[in-house]
């Protein structure tokens, strides 16, 4: 019988993933947008639905990157209106932990939890650059070493306020005096219904690795092969006994994403052209930018690399995650390009491939299923390429074949995200 597999929808949009250029790709703001892809998960039993964030517009070269979305509505708001036209459905957001308070963003995710009877969630993440925080009139003000110092005690510090209420109903005061935050007083929303909102966790550092084990319930990981997953599976699972928590109370779940056809050579064909699309011209001399770090406008997409190194520490990116050394990207680039001979435009498509599961509905459910038999997942949260369709061919196709073979529910035997990931209530600290 095989593992029971997670199951979670990111509303797409970012890092050049959705193909804007399709017929049938809609709106990132209009509310039916976020309805219709939140309903298909839900359809499709999904865990949970998941909201990137940015607090900034990305800029290159000074200017504003338009290849990616560049306005996108507040999470939280638009999971409240989701709370209405949803039953079962977890609804995550990302919040920053760096440019927020606890005591206003516990009440913000303790009302979600209670609109929605116990679905919320928390996707904790952090920052440290003056170029974010110049929205804040904080620029700079963080060193890069102390962003999960501050965000350890800001998980803890809001579940200190959510437990501020006793489960039978009654206030108490509380107070809490650490390093980054003191504070004290009576927290005006009552303990929500799954007790705490789920917390998730999306960085891939050592100190992140560090932080999931010891405080989050989910893993958002870009982890999408076999060996990456399984490596990085058993690391982080292998940390959490030091903080007296067993594997199953951290759920891990890459972000992938799947192409369906009705045979495999066709899905191989359907992907090929969707990351062409998804990789212009333009886009892949600005992934070559950002990893250079110099204007390379006037290199020929379908021409050569460039044959000098990039430029460390270059400020020609921002509001955009850097992955890696680029000088040892730059080897691989090369290395790629040269085993291949390929031109700028396919080796981009080449090392930032994102469809990590590309068949026929049988051979996707089976793929997904052994991933999770060999531990290298406890279930995936789907990155489509479409807004707001692009979960339909999977919940129409695939989910199907899951419930026949035992590794995915045909229905909810719960109310609250908690339970639909097999997590027990957090115990009230009194």
């Amino acid at each position: 019988m095989p593992r029971q597999m997670h199951l979670a929808a990111h509303f797409p949009g970012v890092n050049s993933t959705t193909v804007w250029a399709d017929p049938r790709s809609g709106s990132q703001i209009d509310f039916s947008s976020f309805e219709h892809l939140a309903r298909t998960a839900e359809r499709g039993r999904f865990d949970f639905f998941f909201l990137a964030e940015g607090l900034r517009l990305r800029e290159h070269n000074g200017l504003i990157h338009d290849l990616d979305v560049v306005g996108r509505p507040e999470s939280l708001t638009v999971l409240n209106a989701l709370a209405a036209v949803t039953d079962r459905l977890g609804l995550a957001a990302t919040v920053n932990a760096t440019f927020n308070e606890p005591y206003e963003l516990a009440r913000r995710l303790a009302t979600l939890d209670h609109l929605s009877g116990g679905r919320a969630a928390w996707n904790v993440v952090t920052s440290s650059d003056a170029f974010t925080g110049e929205n804040f009139r904080r620029g700079g003000f963080l060193d890069r070493a102390e962003r999960y110092t501050r965000a350890a005690e800001f998980v803890a510090a809001a579940r200190e306020l959510w437990d501020a209420w006793t489960p039978d109903g009654r206030s108490r005061p509380f107070a809490h005096d650490g390093p980054q935050f003191t504070i004290s007083g009576e927290f005006t929303v009552p303990r929500s219904p799954q007790g705490h909102p789920v917390v998730i966790q999306a960085g891939d550092s050592a100190e992140g690795r560090e932080f999931a084990a010891s405080a989050a319930d989910v893993v958002f990981t870009r982890h999408g092969t076999l060996e990456a997953g399984r490596a990085f599976y058993a690391d982080v699972k292998g940390r959490l006994a030091a903080y007296g928590r067993t594997p199953d109370q951290l759920t891990i779940m890459p972000g992938v994403t799947v192409v369906v056809g009705d045979t495999d050579a066709e899905a191989q064909e359907r992907a090929a052209e969707i990351r062409r699309r998804q990789v212009s011209p333009q886009t892949a001399l600005l992934a070559l930018e950002q990893v250079w770090g110099h204007d390379l406008s006037g290199y020929d997409p379908d021409g050569p690399l460039p044959a000098t190194d990039p430029v460390p520490d270059s400020e020609i990116v921002q509001g955009r995650v850097r992955h890696g050394d680029p000088l040892a990207v730059a080897a691989r680039w090369r290395a790629v390009s040269e085993a291949k001979g390929l031109s700028i435009r396919q080796t981009v498509i080449e090392t930032t491939t994102r469809q990590s599961f590309i068949g026929s509905p049988e051979t996707v459910a089976a793929e997904l299923t052994a991933f999770v038999d060999a531990d290298a997942a406890d279930g995936f949260i789907l990155v489509p390429h479409l807004t707001p369709g692009g979960l339909d061919d999977f919940v129409d196709r695939v989910v199907p074949l899951l419930q026949e073979r035992g590794a995915f529910r045909s229905e909810y035997s719960g109310s609250t995200l908690r339970s639909h990931l097999g997590l027990a209530e957090p115990v009230w600290k009194g």
